[in-house]
């Protein structure tokens, strides 16, 4: 297999010199932990005590990971993409809301961006966060079989309804709907509803798609029974694919409350588990199809290979790669240029509310042993290319 995400010139075509000099800063300050924890300290202080930051914060770490405050801000940012043959899944990144406006706000939004996705061919995915339809708590409770109470009841059906008719809307537009995958402790109640929605709308194309989060062990051995439950019953499955986002938060808990984790004991446990995911999917595409949200590039070259040795072309319908945007754009960029569909996760929202995943998408990267120095060595050869 050709080594495609050694070229700078492709991975960074759409970057200016100020950008690329924006990028590599990012990342040499990303790469200092103690300082990502400083900065998120301060930040938040900051947003609390009403300071003017978002300028700063929208000049940089902001335009650098998010493409823009509301949907129609992004545009230009999907245009230039596509222009590499590039997509965008327009993701509307505010988390950790508790009330209900917050969360029919988020369901107008989704609602509106499937009109995009309509709309615009470098768009082929919408996508939300269960948690931005409904409580963390609710969720859990549900996944734990606790009795609901006659007004929690009433709660849940509305969020019943928010994901019904946003799936709805997805199936009448015939267009493809990310479910993303969040904490063990309430996926449960999520996946329980993801397929329900899957029963009702991929009765003939793949319009739900969930997400399997695979540093959990028990996520392939999930899939196999949902695979049956689909031959028999008669429903299309889409799942995108990840390692996945909370891993010490899940360990932490695991051995705060004295249950065995639900992670991997190891990354090459969850590095296996992936590719054994895929590696099954690939092998049942008539009823599965892979959404590969992956930084990995040994993985993503795993599903290359499988692609070739199967003989699937490079641009099937039922296999994308995804990475999000401002990261692994050597993967991203190489692969489009090299025929696969690739799209970019491209997150927005108010400054202020997309900071916690800003924040985490900093602790992420200074967590994922490699990321990082590989991001800023990809950089450094680009600048040196560029001088010569």
């Amino acid at each position: 297999m050709d080594q495609i995400f050694e070229n700078t010139a492709t991975a960074f075509a759409l970057k200016t010199d100020s950008e690329l000099e924006r990028a590599y800063f990012l990342f040499k300050m990303i790469s200092n932990e103690p300082l990502v924890k400083m900065g998120s300290v301060i930040t938040n202080f900051a947003f609390k005590a009403h300071l003017p930051v978002e300028s700063l914060i929208r000049a940089t770490v902001f335009d650098h990971f998010c493409g823009g405050v509301n949907e129609r801000d992004c545009l230009p940012v999907v245009d230039r993409m596509w222009e590499k043959g590039v997509c965008s899944v327009l993701d509307y990144s505010v988390e950790g809301k508790e009330e209900e406006d917050p969360f029919d706000v988020a369901t107008d939004i989704i609602l509106t961006i499937l009109d995009f996705v309509k709309e615009k061919e470098a768009i082929p995915y919408a996508v939300f966060k269960p948690t931005g339809f409904g409580r963390f708590a609710l969720y859990q409770k549900i996944s734990k079989k606790k009795a609901l109470t006659k007004s929690e009841e009433e709660e849940w059906q509305r969020v019943v309804n928010r994901f019904d008719k946003v799936c709805k809307k997805a199936h009448d537009l015939e267009v493809s709907l990310l479910i993303d995958g969040e904490e063990s402790w309430m996926q449960d109640a999520a996946d329980d509803l993801a397929e329900q929605m899957m029963r009702k709308y991929n009765k003939k194309k793949r319009i739900v798609f969930n997400t399997l989060q695979t540093y959990r062990w028990d996520r392939l051995p999930y899939l196999k029974a949902l695979h049956e439950r689909a031959v028999s019953d008669g429903f299309l499955v889409g799942m995108k694919v990840v390692r996945g986002a909370y891993m010490e938060k899940e360990n932490d808990r695991a051995k705060e409350m004295g249950y065995v984790s639900p992670i991997c004991k190891s990354k090459e446990e969850t590095d296996a588990n992936f590719n054994a995911t895929i590696a099954y999917m690939i092998d049942n595409l008539d009823v599965l199809s892979i959404f590969a949200g992956t930084h990995n590039e040994e993985s993503c070259y795993k599903l290359m290979e499988l692609m070739e040795e199967r003989g699937i072309e490079k641009n099937n319908t039922h296999i994308w790669f995804g990475q999000l945007y401002g990261m692994s754009d050597h993967i991203s960029y190489n692969l489009a240029a090299n025929g696969y569909n690739v799209a970019k996760y491209l997150p927005f929202g108010p400054v202020r509310d997309v900071m916690p995943y800003l924040i985490r998408r900093a602790d992420e990267n200074t967590s994922v042993a490699g990321q990082t120095s590989r991001e800023l060595s990809l950089l450094k050869k680009e600048r040196k290319r560029r001088k010569m």
